[in-house]
Formats: C-alpha cells, sequence, structure tokens
C-alpha cells in the first residue's frame, strides 16, 4: 500500500494495522481499542493513575514521557518552535500555531454571545469576561477585582 519494507515480519503486520484499521487491542475498563500494544498501555495509565515519568528538577510526575518532556522545556526555558514570519519562539508547538494566527487574517475564536472574533483563544476568554461579569482578580488590599490581570497590576501601584 504505502512501500515502506521491514526488516521483521511482525513489524510489517503491525504497521499493515495503519492501512486496515484493525485495533486489536482493547482496553477492559473503558473499551477503547488501540492499533499496539503499547499504545493501549499508555492509555490505561488514565484508569490506574500511574505517573512512572519524574521530573529531575521539581519532582512532578506524569504518565507520558512527552508530557515530562514539554514539562522540563520550563526548567531550561528551551524553545524549539519558532515562527517563520518574526522568529518568536516557544517551548509548546501549540503556542506557535497559536501565535501564527497573528500574523494572518485568520481569526477562528470566534464569541458565542456577540459573534466577535479573535485570533488567539485567550484574548477570546478575556473578552467573554465582559458577557459573564466574571472578575477572578482580587486586589489583596482593598478586595476591588478586575476582569483583566493587567487592570489589577495597575490599580496596585495606588497602594504604594
Amino acid at each position: 500500500m504505502c512501500n515502506k519494507s521491514f526488516s521483521c515480519q511482525s513489524n510489517l503486520k503491525t504497521h499493515q494495522r495503519i492501512h486496515s484499521g484493525e485495533r486489536p487491542f482493547c482496553c477492559d475498563v473503558c473499551n477503547k481499542s488501540f492499533g499496539h500494544q503499547g499504545d493501549l498501555k499508555r492509555h490505561q495509565r488514565i484508569h490506574s493513575g500511574e505517573q512512572p515519568f519524574c521530573c529531575d528538577v521539581c519532582k512532578k510526575s506524569f504518565s507520558l514521557k512527552g508530557n515530562l518532556k514539554t514539562h522540563q522545556r520550563k526548567h531550561s526555558r528551551e524553545q524549539p518552535f519558532s515562527c517563520n514570519m518574526c522568529n518568536k519562539s516557544f517551548s509548546v508547538e501549540s503556542s506557535l500555531k497559536e501565535h501564527e494566527h497573528i500574523h494572518s487574517e485568520e481569526r477562528p475564536f470566534k464569541c458565542d454571545v456577540c459573534n466577535k472574533s479573535f485570533n488567539c483563544q485567550s484574548h477570546l476568554k478575556t473578552h467573554q469576561r465582559i458577557h459573564s461579569g466574571e472578575r477572578p482578580f482580587t486586589c489583596d488590599v482593598c478586595n476591588k477585582s478586575f476582569s483583566v490581570q493587567s487592570n489589577l497590576k495597575r490599580h496596585r501601584s495606588i497602594h504604594t
């Protein structure tokens, strides 16, 4: 089908499941099925709560090795995902993808109340506080609350 070759017959058989859609490995908890036994084993950690991958720096643990690797970038400050337009870098690929909307006319995040659209999901979330009245940022001196964190930071200066 795809002209890939394998030195071992079992690897060929495993690969062919991609094309056939066969998923012989089934979770006994939720009945979700998988084409590879390793995928089933990783999935079962959701049910067991097992988190075998531990950060050497802060000891936080993860169920997936990839999640640990992503987490470790916080400590190393590694940012391997760079924007081709402005060279801004990100530690997570999804952050780069969201950032790239800034350079295009694409505004995929739409408010379901007023239909205003945004190029960034976090901007939509901030906007939606206009409609909900939510003010999650509270001054610890006078208890005045704000819908945007930067407004709280600006406000705090009146107390110093």
